[in-house]
């Protein structure tokens, strides 16, 4: 049962036929115990081993068989399972188009999500290939050595990340038919999985680690070298772990194959903070999210997964926000992706790079059908093209996230003589004013500067960092930002005793060491950070 079949509709499920491979596409209104005969999709000749819908039609699908062969499908106007025709007369449907090139099994199809009719097929040839299905042909080969595990492709579809056998992440610049970036992935020796995070340049890969233990990591598209704050250990359970990411929510699902549980974690400031789990006990074999424009958006349900069930049953799981308000709620129901595609298979064989255009829910909610809305940027994710031969092509300036903004590391210069000066200045006048004792906020997330002995200092501008904030409604997004406020004292002037006199002095003298050590400290930062990029300059030369 595919991951991606699930539109606004009908679902097709893997089907077990004599005389060859076959799936059924179901209508979700056509609920019940299924007929003992029912018109199935019918033509390779092999096991059908994933199915995917075009995303701008609603009744187009691909298939990747056993048999090597990549069909594609249209859905008949008005198809049931429980035609009114004796179960003798009950027709098969035959695929419409036929792609021919992988010599071995098609274990993967993927339509582009930007583009129309571009899909990706990934085979037991260890090749990947990129197809023009209004035209029939196969435009791209990715070469990748090994079994691939999975694919992902970028929200504007330019860029595809792999997984495979050979424990490497890759991403690729698939016009370019090479790699922009290859590196290490997760070290077990079972099946990893990765999944673009929409429109952020982020990746999500599930894996293990060499004990065998389930890992999620997190990965930064502009520098794949390894993850965002390492590998994390999920659990020891064995079977493999299958991530979905979901837009409208910011959510990370994540369900294993084997067991019945799905848990969804929050994504805020490169971090997965895990919210709750769905348990059941009868384990999924397979399973496929609804696409946003399908859920039921009055009852606040944000999420639909379809579960295959010991290949008996179809069982839907709905992730509601228990909220009872009775109108739209925007803050959970952001606009999605609708039917029409950012561009032509030509346009993006030229080098075009967009998203589609979205449409409102709100307008869905309302009855009014599908309204677009203006898209928020052109190119969802940082421009990375692979390494060109010789001569070297130039390379492209990142993009910005601008849906919500990622953390980026900043380099602060060292501060001038003048601003020294300054700062010594406004300590010599602090030291003037009353030398009343105050307690010192050892919690304070700020590096501390020695404290001269018996020195009272000033009232100090503290920086309070509540605790995040949950909205206690299940799934909801809710970002939590720091307060900052400065205590106001009203204190009076007063000579300096002058006893105190060589203490300011050992202070002024103490502060002008750390500021040294300071300058010090980033003047290595910058040598380190110069290195490096003389050093990918280096690598992009070679």
């Amino acid at each position: 049962m595919s991951g991606r079949f699930v539109r606004s509709s009908k679902y097709p499920v893997n089907w077990e036929a004599g005389g060859g491979g076959a799936f059924a596409v179901i209508p979700l209104e056509e609920r019940g115990k299924l007929p003992e005969k029912i018109p199935l999709f019918r033509g390779h000749t092999a096991a059908v081993l994933d199915t995917d819908w075009n995303p701008f039609n609603d009744s187009l699908i691909a298939s990747g068989s056993d048999d090597g062969k990549i069909f594609l499908w249209r859905v008949p106007d008005n198809f049931t399972i429980r035609p009114d025709v004796d179960s003798d007369e009950i027709q098969d449907v035959a695929p419409v188009g036929k792609l021919s090139g992988h010599p071995k099994k098609v274990g993967h199809v993927l339509f582009n999500p930007a583009a129309e009719n571009v899909l990706a097929t990934a085979s037991g040839d260890f090749t990947i290939k990129i197809w023009d299905i209004e035209a029939g042909a196969s435009k791209y080969t990715l070469k990748l050595g090994d079994v691939v595990q999975s694919q992902s492709w970028s929200a504007n579809g330019s860029l595809l990340v792999t997984t495979s056998r050979d424990k490497k992440l890759r991403l690729w610049d698939v016009r370019q038919e090479r790699p922009a970036h290859e590196t290490a992935g997760h070290s077990g020796a079972k099946n990893s999985r990765a999944v673009w995070m929409g429109e952020h340049d982020r990746i999500v890969t599930t894996g293990f680690s060499k004990m065998s233990d389930r890992q999620l990591a997190l990965w930064d598209v502009r520098a794949v070298r390894e993850p965002i704050n390492g590998f994390k250990t999920l659990d020891s359970i064995s079977g493999v772990c299958v991530p979905f990411w979901d837009e409208g929510t910011q959510c990370l699902y994540l369900a294993g194959k084997g067991d019945g549980n799905i848990r969804y974690f929050e994504y805020e400031n490169d971090k997965f903070e895990f919210l709750s789990e769905y348990k059941s006990g009868d384990p999924q074999r397979g399973l496929a999210f609804m696409p946003k424009r399908g859920v039921n958006i009055h009852q606040n349900e944000v999420v639909r997964i379809y579960k295959s069930v010991s290949d008996s049953y179809i069982e839907p799981i709905s992730f509601i926000v228990p909220r009872r308000s009775e109108v739209f709620q925007d803050d959970i129901y952001p606009p999605t992706t609708g039917l029409k595609p950012a561009m032509s298979s030509a346009d993006w064989q030229d080098g075009k790079e967009a998203i589609p255009p979205k449409i409102s829910l709100e307008s869905l909610y309302n009855g009014t059908g599908l309204k677009e809305v203006t898209p928020t940027q052109d190119k969802p994710t940082a421009t990375v093209t692979a390494a060109a031969p010789k001569p070297a092509e130039p390379v492209k300036a990142a993009v910005p996230e601008p849906v919500r903004a990622e953390p980026t590391p900043v380099v602060r210069p060292a501060p001038s003589m003048k601003e020294q000066g300054a700062s010594m200045a406004a300590m010599i006048d602090k030291f003037a004013d009353d030398d009343k004792e105050e307690e010192v906020d050892d919690t304070s997330s700020f590096e501390e500067i020695t404290k001269p002995v018996e020195r009272v200092a000033a009232p100090p501008t503290v920086k309070v960092v509540p605790p995040p904030a949950k909205d206690n409604e299940a799934t909801t997004p809710v970002a939590s930002t720091p307060s900052t406020f400065t205590p106001t004292t009203t204190v009076e002037k007063s000579p300096v005793p002058s006893s105190t006199v060589q203490d300011d002095i050992a202070e002024i003298k103490a502060l002008i060491a750390q500021q040294t050590k300071t300058i010090a400290s980033q003047a290595e930062q910058m040598q380190t950070l110069t290195a490096e990029i003389e050093s990918l300059k280096s690598k992009l030369d070679n």
